[in-house]
This record gives C-alpha cells, structure tokens and sequence, in this order.
C-alpha cells in the first residue's frame, strides 16, 4: 500500500524569504507575511496522479493536514493510523506518523515536506529492518537531499507506477539538513541525518545539491561580470540567492544578503531580503528582471531555495523574467538533463519551458534547455 505523511507548515518560510520554516516563531513571521503553507496542495497534486490511474486506492495516512484531508481532496480514501495531539504539529508528530503508517504495511510512504521533514521520516524509521520505500513531495524551502521528486506530479506517477505490476528500482540516497539559524548568517553546511530507500526513475527524482567548487571561482567570476555588463539603467534586478548572484553584487559594488532576494536598481540596494510581497510592489514600480544562477548537480532555476520569486512575481515581471548566470561547467556537470523550474504553477512552469539564454562567461552564453519536472502525467 502507499502512505502519505504531510507536514502542515512546510515551505511556510519560504516566499517570507526565511531560509526554512522550522519553529513556532518562524512560522508566526512568516504568516505576518502573508505567507501560507503549501504541502497539503502539493500533496493532492501528487495523489491525483494516483487516482487517475488507480481509483479507488486507499492511502494510509495520519488524520487532518497530516495527510486525509489532502487523500480526501483528491478523491481517495484515506485510511488513518495516526492522529496527531497538538496544533500545530511537530517534529516529533511527523516523526510517528511515518512510523505509524509504515507500520501498518506502507511499502512506499510519500512526504510531503523539505529536508527537515525527511530528517523527521529518517527518525521515524529508525528500525532499518523491513523499512518501506519514501519518497519526498517537493514542498519545502530547502531541498539538499536527494530523495524528492522533481515536482509533485513526477512523485505521483512515481507512486503510480509502485501499485502497477511493473517493479520500480529503489536505491539507498542521503538525507541532509542544514541548521536554518545558521543558514540566516550564510552558512551552508549539510549534515547528513542517514538515508532512505528512494524509487528511481531517469527525470522523476531530483539529484543532490552539488558545491561550486573552489576550482570554478574564476569561471564565476567572468559570467558575474558579464551579466553586470548587459544589465541596464531603470530596470529593478531581483538579485537571487547563491554564490554567482553574490559574485554579481560583488562586482556591483553592492552588499548581498546572502540567502534573500536583493533587489537593485542603478547600482543601489533598494530593497535586501525582500519577501514576495514587496518584491511584488517593487516589480510594479518598474520594469524588473529576476538574476537567477543554477542549482549545481539539480539543474532548478526556480523552486528550490528562493521561493520569493514566486509564480506572481515571475508573472508580474513580463515576457522576459529571468537573467541566468551561470559558469560554463554547471551545464556541462548536467551531462544533457535540462534546467529546471517547479513554481507551483503548472501553466507558468509551462511557459517558462523551452530554451533560455544562460550567460557563462565574457562574451560567451549557451542557450540551453529547460524542463517543467513533469507537470502532467506521463
């Protein structure tokens, strides 16, 4: 049977620009934001794949927004092993309902969540003997770990495909989490938390979040001087998290927060560590283009640790949203697998699909593809 577990909060933090949303405290800022949870919507997209192709199918799942109401959403029947005793969950909630649903017969177990959700699904698996299968719902603000799937739709079909009669590989993949309080002072440190057994299929699960290393610094800095070079006068630039973005701040002359979305006009911050709504009012003040690099060894533009650039602001910006920046050996690291972006917003995603412009170096771009990680069925 398949399980689900959701994590009601996940992904809060995100278009707040909090690098994460653990903690009462953090989710309270976030909701001054105007911020709202995302992983139950993205929990029925997954389920309405299965649906589609197994109606009928009972879930095991834990009560409320921990999972049925998203079951019930999407036209299954959810089948509850556990209920949770406080609101809003915890850690430590997330943690049983794994283990609740995985023992009651779950051979696959969907979680809907980011990297500290998995962190609590490894908890709730502590036994190694005759764990199920599980595999990440995209909904959270850090993604490090490669045990999504590359989208919600992609974690449906892969589930979808577990009920059919056809085996689906597995392989055991790292868990890894970084310390969010030390995230908001720009440190970027994984800790592995162990691994789990993932389904694996060629385009349907994400890789690990690959380093720039230390070798490349000099590639950086070129394609950070290009893209400085076409910027142009009266045009807002939403200056992305990563290590390119702060390279092209660098040589602006700027100040960088290093996790949040900056933005610039003329040479000046006018706005550090904006959250999505005021990038949206900075957007309509002007005409603005988002600076975006690529995620090393994932491939994503978008959806994946700068959920400011939200699917509004990227609207809201015209035919013409992105600047990418990225150093030649990015896309060469890719071996051919598109770049990718997982708004949220299937026809936006869409949209954005096809062929973009990357600039790589002095004078040198690539115009390289880009993927919508499954946004129907397959």
């Amino acid at each position: 049977m398949i399980g689900l577990v959701v994590n009601p909060v996940a992904g809060v933090g995100g278009p707040a620009g909090l690098a994460g949303s653990d903690g009462a405290a953090v989710q309270a800022r976030a909701a001054e934001h105007g911020s709202v949870p995302r992983a139950g919507g993205r929990a029925v997209q997954a389920l309405a794949i299965i649906a589609r192709a197994h109606p009928g199918v009972r879930i095991l799942t834990a009560a409320g927004a921990m999972g049925a109401a998203a079951v019930a959403e999407a036209g299954l029947e959810p089948v509850v092993v556990f209920t949770p005793v406080g609101d809003p969950t915890s850690p430590e909630d997330t943690a049983a309902a794994v283990a609740a649903v995985a023992a009651a017969g779950a051979t696959l177990v969907l979680v809907a969540g980011g990297d500290g959700t998995l962190r609590d699904a490894v908890r709730g698996l502590a036994s190694p003997t005759g764990r199920p299968a599980v595999l990440g719902i995209p909904a959270g603000v850090k993604m490090y770990s490669p045990v999504f799937a590359v989208s919600p739709v992609a974690a449906g079909s892969l589930a979808a495909d577990w009920i059919g009669p056809d085996p689906v590989p597995t392989a055991e993949r790292e868990v890894l989490d970084v310390d969010e309080a030390a995230l908001r002072r720009a440190r970027v440190e994984p800790v592995l938390y162990g691994t789990l057994r993932v389904p694996q299929r060629l385009g349907r699960t994400q890789a690990r979040k690959a380093p720039t290393p230390a070798t490349e610094e000099a590639a950086v800095a070129s394609a950070a001087r290009a893209a400085v070079a076409v910027m142009r006068p009266g045009v807002r630039y939403l200056l992305g998290p990563g290590g390119t973005t702060a390279r092209i701040a660098a040589e602006l002359g700027v100040a960088k927060t290093p996790l949040g979305v900056d933005v610039v006009l003329d040479g000046a911050v006018i706005a550090a560590a904006a959250d999505e709504r005021r990038l949206l009012d900075e957007v309509a003040a002007g005409p603005a283009q988002a600076v975006v690099t690529v995620i090393g060894g994932q491939g994503f533009l978008l959806g994946r640790g700068n959920q400011q650039l939200s699917a509004r602001v990227i609207r809201a910006m015209g035919s013409d949203p992105l600047l990418v920046v990225a150093p030649e050996q990015k896309l060469v690291d890719l071996a051919g697998r598109p770049l990718l972006v997982d708004t949220g917003d299937a026809e936006l995603d869409a949209a954005l699909a096809g062929h973009v412009r990357v600039i790589t170096g002095a004078a040198a771009t690539a115009f390289y593809a880009v993927s919508a990680p499954e946004t129907t069925p397959v």
